[in-house]
């Protein structure tokens, strides 16, 4: 059996899981959770990072102190969202706290780098869907990026203070759009075409390279064993939680579930069609040399959003009343496409909504529970239109769609899901992400043996999951 830790890093909180994995065995259990606060500062939204790896360091100590009798941790392997970068100076030190994806500073950027570039032809060399936050789009609007010695995704600036090794994992790299999708490798003529150095980001490993020991300092901080090391694992936090979908075969669509939600199937080369870019679909790279072929639906935010702007109001929003009452409201309500821009900046999402459906000429929530109902059936709508093209565009037939992440507990989006996708829906597991990544590390350290297919029978054998059958008619 080997002990390993995850730190699992989303938009809005993080945590860290100790997990025991061995052939037979999968235990996870969380040690530390926390927030994950953006800042806005006179430069615009940032991530508190520095806080993070407070964090981090704080639950790395929390799981050295849940080992028992002579149980030693042997590894941490670190996961996030995509993206976000920190830049360094020629020593390493960090020149400023990173941007946050949803900071307006790129509005126009997509436009500049497109009418250089061209956006079919950097669609041909990246496979990569279009965000107006992607890495490619921030660099070209950020001045510091001329002059930094290095750039390092969020992940990877986190495992550069626990070890003092600077690397670029590479299915985080997949995301930036920067890498050539055919070859794997940074494409250098992009770095060129926007003026930056093309050793701006470090060299590329991957899920199971083995990064290096701690650092003395974080030794002592943690109370760790010398002998625990960094490893590197599917890094963006959907390629981990695709390794923890719990599929018997290829013929599956996944849902990861979350503030984002990640919608596509599992491929094993890249899909680089017209008609694929025209809808928007992206081919990032998955752990064992995968290509993950998926598009963004906006996910959660609206409804976290909305939960938010609710409290600033008056009393608090009961979240588990509020869905009862939606599951009692009428099918057939009105519904919006929730990948709108208007949704993209944090706010007050029901009037964003309220605005999008009246001009649309749809009738308008009344009530909290029907505006909950209208997120919940736009999202299972925009979920089934995502997984259909998917199957489509690929030629890869779907039999079942699993949903993981914080999005399996909610019972109600499950069950709209698969009414609208006519496909059964297995539900969890929940902490899919944590699970993808304990998972590459043990097998990294041989605690388990065998493909992505072994490690998913492990996940059958151990993680429970729920059944969610289409509606007849």
């Amino acid at each position: 059996m080997t002990t390993v830790a995850a730190v699992d890093l989303g938009a809005s909180s993080g945590r860290v899981m100790l997990a025991r994995v061995s052939a037979q065995r999968l235990d996870l259990t969380e040690v530390h959770r926390f927030g994950n606060v953006p800042v806005r500062l006179p430069s615009g939204l940032h991530w508190d990072v520095l806080r993070l790896y407070r964090d981090v360091l704080d639950g790395l100590g929390q799981a050295a102190r849940a080992t028992t009798g002579g149980e030693v941790l042997s590894s941490v392997g670190i996961d996030s969202w995509a993206v976000d970068y920190g830049l360094l100076d020629g020593s390493g030190a960090l020149l400023g706290n990173p941007f946050h994806y949803r900071d307006g500073r790129t509005s126009g950027a997509a436009a500049e780098v497109h009418a250089e570039l061209g956006e079919r032809e950097l669609y041909d060399v990246t496979g990569l869907q279009f965000l107006p936050f992607n890495t490619i789009f921030q660099l070209a609007v950020d001045p510091a990026a001329a002059t930094a010695a290095h750039a390092l995704l969020v992940p990877d600036l986190l495992t550069y203070w626990l070890t003092g090794v600077r690397g670029t994992e590479v299915t985080n790299a997949s995301t930036t759009g920067l890498l050539d999708v055919r070859s794997g490798a940074w494409a250098a003529p992009l770095f060129d075409a926007l003026g930056l150095r093309r050793d701006l980001f470090p060299p590329l490993r991957r899920p199971g390279d083995v990064v290096g020991p701690l650092l003395p300092e974080v030794l002592d901080d943690t109370g760790l064993d010398p002998s625990a090391v960094v490893t590197a694992v599917g890094s963006h936090d959907t390629a981990s939680a695709v390794v923890g979908v719990p599929a018997a075969d290829e013929r599956f669509a996944y849902i990861s579930c979350g503030t984002w939600s990640l919608v596509g199937v599992e491929l094993d080369a890249p899909v680089l069609t017209e008609a694929g870019r025209a809808a928007n679909f992206t081919n990032e790279g998955g752990v064992d040399g995968t290509v993950r072929y998926l598009r963004n639906v906006m996910g959660l935010w609206l409804l976290s959003e909305s939960i938010a702007t609710w409290n600033r109001a008056g009393p608090p929003a009961d979240l588990p009343a509020l869905l009862a009452a939606a599951a009692d409201v009428p099918s057939g309500g009105p519904v919006f496409d929730p990948d709108g821009p208007v949704f993209l900046p944090p706010g007050d999402q029901p009037a964003r909504i309220a605005d999008v459906l009246r001009a649309a000429g749809s009738r308008i929530p009344e009530t909290r529970p029907e505006l909950v109902r209208c997120i919940l059936d736009s999202l299972a709508a925009a979920y089934a239109r995502t997984v259909h093209q998917a199957a489509e565009l690929s030629g890869r037939a779907v039999d079942v769609v699993h949903l993981v992440g914080g999005g399996a507990r909610n019972e109600l989006l499950c069950r709209l899901t698969a009414d609208a996708c006519g496909l059964p829906v297995l539900a969890g597991p929940v902490e899919a992400t944590a699970l993808g990544n304990v998972l590459v590390q043990a097998r990294a350290h041989d605690a388990v043996d065998g493909d992505r297919w072994a490690l998913r029978d492990l996940l059958r054998a151990t993680q429970a999951v729920r059944s969610y059958e289409p509606a007849a008619g």
